[in-house]
């Protein structure tokens, strides 16, 4: 029962990744020990198929959750509290690095995947700001340019590091795609749905062919964008001398503390 409600946490977690700019629900899945066995169960959906179904419920079921029930109120406290959630969501990322660190190398690590790291981060964080500081477009909002919103979304579960929402804030894509979460809008979800099964599925057994033949090389890569994302991330514009730097700090703290226990769980209980 802990191991259910812990894979339903995760998948809340994950959900809340796919809506909040700057968060990677792919890097989510990474940090919290998911990503390689969700891309092998889509790219070989018939193996296993029960199994990873029921091992799955709870992941979708929070993924739902944190998608629809946490819209609104993640809605009001980027508004009004917006440092402090981004300084938790940093905390709890941080929190699982230690484990994503072993992860990557269990089947071991040598110089070039200590290249493949430092070299995907500072690329990664490069692309990530040139895209936030100099790419904004505008596109019209009808049933192709949410297809396309949901293939993004996708990418941001194939594509651990690459926040989906940061690209659909570019293209004024975003407000309108929260308002339909919180609506149940299915002239919006249906297009989102069918564009990230799309892409999902003809994309994954790609991503997780690399993983067979170059595990240590891709997941180096990974860890190497999620920390050029999680930095991206962190708030600059934010007045620190204030009494709400300690909240920021407490958020951080609690973070971290929930991504540990979070990832120490998933150890124990790995499937």
């Amino acid at each position: 029962m802990l191991d259910w409600i812990l894979r339903l946490l995760k998948g809340a977690l994950i959900g809340t990744g796919f809506i909040l700019p700057g968060v990677s629900g792919g890097a989510l899945a990474a940090v919290f020990g998911l990503y390689e066995r969700i891309i092998s169960f889509i790219a070989h959906i018939t193996k296993d198929f029960i199994k990873n179904v029921l091992f799955f419920i709870p992941v979708g079921i929070g993924a739902l959750l944190g998608m629809f029930l946490l819209a609104r109120p993640l809605s009001f406290f980027l508004e009004n509290y917006e440092v402090q959630v981004i300084w938790g969501f940093i905390g709890c990322i941080a929190g699982t690095l230690p484990s994503m660190w072993r992860e990557a190398g269990k089947k071991g690590r040598e110089k070039k995947h200590y290249i493949i790291l430092a070299f995907t981060a500072v690329l990664g964080y490069c692309l990530l700001y040139a895209a936030e500081n100099f790419w904004h477009s505008r596109l019209p909002l009808n049933f192709i340019t949410w297809i396309f919103a949901g293939a993004l979304i996708a990418l941001g579960v194939l594509v651990p590091g690459l926040s989906s929402s940061n690209f659909l804030v570019y293209f004024d894509m975003y407000k309108p795609m929260v308002d339909a979460f919180k609506t149940a809008d299915i002239s919006v979800l249906l297009p989102v749905f069918l564009g990230g099964a799309a892409c999902l599925f003809s994309l994954s057994a790609f991503i997780d062919m690399l993983f067979k033949k170059a595990y240590a090389g891709l997941f180096h890569f990974v860890v190497g964008i999620v920390l050029a994302s999680t930095v991206m991330i962190i708030p600059l514009n934010y007045n620190y001398l204030s009494a709400g730097t300690l909240v920021c700090a407490a958020a951080l703290l609690a973070g971290a503390l929930l991504g540990f226990w979070m990832s120490h769980l998933e150890e124990k209980y790995k499937t």
